[in-house]
């Protein structure tokens, strides 16, 4: 590794540990950065012996309390992988903070490629399998959501009750606290948490709730389905709708008012919409989605909310707004809310 170090990793040190803890992995090893994987630095390694697997850490800097868990990851991964979920095999948790001063993990390398956007889809996604790929992506959603956390050990991992009022408290907060540094703000984000509070569902059974579930976290192998999904890092326990709706509103939908992300991997020509895939999620976990345009609504609102930190970013001048179009943002901005107010309209009118 002379001259191409591993940005975060004592590779010397990793090694010896590895060589240790993972005999199926034969150092010196080979390392790659991987895209994608939010801010954690993750890299793929291979072994003197062609053995492959991906190695994974915190970013660098001072972290919030629980951001970047890595002992999270570790421990749902773990419990998945022989519920049928596919995941990677984890291979090893180093919790010795004289390694690198952090935690990280190892894991299977699995081939596959994640879906970023329309071009993705059609180069990787031969034509007559679009419907393949949606239906994959949304059984395993299905079949994560139907999975018991305490028969899986995972009963403590989150609090199990008033999800949607933990996070409509939450993005409310960075709403407001955005306002004044993006000189920006949008009476529809004041009512629609209102409503949100007002009018929140029973939630049933906790489960396992992803919190980004899309094509851009999943594996898709050469046969168009899912073959493993990644990044975990903000899982949690709360209500499967919600995670369902998250999942759902970048598809294409026949009554939506706007596209908010117009090039998403799953606008490419002869895929699903939304509603047949929610009626398959039904269909799969017999759960009652009466109630899925308000959970639609809430994701949208919780999207506008997320930009809306982020543009206030630029704007202040806390983050470089080089290359970035903040009118787009802001429409962008404008365009979740109108979703959001749209489905919370199908919702009151028992769409």
């Amino acid at each position: 590794m002379a001259g191409n170090p591993a940005e975060g990793f004592d590779v010397e040190g990793v090694e010896r540990w590895i060589a240790e803890h993972i005999p199926q992995l034969v150092p010196p090893l080979t390392w790659r950065r991987l895209a994608g994987g939010h801010s954690n630095l993750t890299y793929r390694l291979e072994s003197a012996n062609g053995e492959q697997a991906v190695i994974r850490r915190p970013p660098l800097g001072t972290l919030l309390p629980k951001a970047h868990d890595m002992s999270r990851e570790w421990a749902l991964i773990s419990a998945l992988r022989e519920t049928g979920v596919p995941v990677p095999k984890a291979l090893g948790f180093c919790d010795d903070l004289n390694v690198i001063g952090v935690h990280f993990y190892v894991m299977q390398f699995i081939e596959g490629r994640p879906l970023y956007t329309i071009s993705d889809t059609v180069e990787w996604v031969p034509e007559g399998q679009q419907e393949t790929l949606a239906h994959s992506f949304i059984d395993t959603l299905a079949d994560l959501h139907s999975l018991d956390p305490d028969q899986l050990g995972l009963g403590m991992f989150g609090k199990k009750t008033d999800y949607i009022a933990r996070q409509v408290r939450t993005w409310y907060r960075s709403w407001t606290a955005s306002c004044e540094p993006a000189r920006f703000d949008d009476p529809r984000a004041h009512q629609l948490q209102a409503y949100f509070l007002a009018n929140i569902p029973e939630q049933g059974s906790a489960r396992i709730v992803h919190g980004d579930f899309g094509l851009h976290n999943c594996l898709i192998g050469e046969q168009s389905s899912v073959v493993a999904v990644l990044d975990w890092e903000i899982s949690t326990l709360g209500d499967p709708l919600a995670d369902l709706a998250y999942a759902l509103n970048p598809w294409p939908d026949p009554q939506e008012p706007v596209v908010i992300v117009k090039d998403a991997a799953t606008r490419a020509s002869g895929m699903p919409n939304r509603r047949a895939l929610a009626a398959r999620y039904a269909e799969r976990t017999g759960r009652d989605l009466r109630n899925l345009h308000y959970y639609e609504g809430f994701n949208f609102w919780k999207s506008a909310a997320i930009m809306h930190g982020v543009y206030a970013r630029y704007i202040s001048g806390q983050k470089s707004a080089e290359g970035q179009d903040l009118d787009d943002w802001r429409t962008r901005i404008k365009d979740c809310l109108t979703a959001a107010v749209h489905a919370v309209d199908a919702h009151n009118a028992g769409f």
